[in-house]
């Protein structure tokens, strides 16, 4: 059961490629799998843009990210290594939050691509936009054929970029280039919500494969 998430992106091409999943893979991932209440770690790759690295990681609470063990490793206390590769990366969103539906589910077994969308809200329609989400946008992309999983969560914590995060776990790529998905995702009610979304980041991303 999980009820929180920490979410990051980056554009690393002005880094080096093999220093950055070196990074990722023998420090910066074991360090945060080591916290705990991290409950998984996920790495993804941009679908167009492999240059795009997006990691996420289930969390038994929002909680987690204030208690000690993490603070010891994360923001200012990041290892030397962390500072260097972060610091030639381009970052591009990092989010911590809580689940708002289902609630408590954690990222599929099997997923084998990952849509992100992360948005701001007109403070005057976020009654209906949470309307919307909950009873149709969300359960409808949920029942496309090939969709693992539909989560959306809320930002918590300061400095918050965007306030809002889904995320949707999919069996390929394809799904979401789909005429089921196109169909679920563009309804009246859909298109009448769009011009109120602020910021909008939509992430497209295949399973990242440490190369042998």
């Amino acid at each position: 059961m999980a009820n929180g998430l920490l979410f990051a992106s980056f554009d690393f091409s002005t880094a080096h490629a093999d220093e950055f999943h070196d990074w990722y893979d023998t420090e910066h991932v074991p360090e945060r799998m080591r916290v705990p209440g991290f409950i998984n770690a996920e790495r993804w790759i941009g679908d167009e843009n492999p240059k795009l690295a997006v990691a996420t990681y289930d969390l038994t609470s929002h909680a987690v990210l204030a208690s000690p063990p993490y603070m010891a490793v994360g923001g200012a206390n990041g290892s030397p290594w962390t500072k260097r590769v972060t610091g030639m990366a381009k970052r591009i969103l990092r989010f911590e939050g809580e689940q708002l539906v289902p609630g408590d589910a954690i990222a599929p077994d099997g997923a084998g691509a990952l849509l992100v969308a992360s948005m701001n809200i007109d403070p005057a329609a976020e009654a209906e936009f949470t309307a919307w989400y909950n009873t149709e946008h969300l359960p409808q992309l949920a029942a496309v054929p090939g969709v693992l999983r539909a989560r959306r969560f809320k930002a918590g914590g300061e400095g918050i970029e965007r306030q809002y995060l889904a995320l949707y776990h999919l069996a390929s790529t394809d799904v979401s280039r789909s005429d089921a998905w196109s169909k679920a995702a563009n309804t009246p009610w859909s298109e009448r919500m769009r011009p109120h979304f602020r910021d909008l980041l939509v992430l497209r991303c295949r399973r990242y494969s440490r190369a042998a």
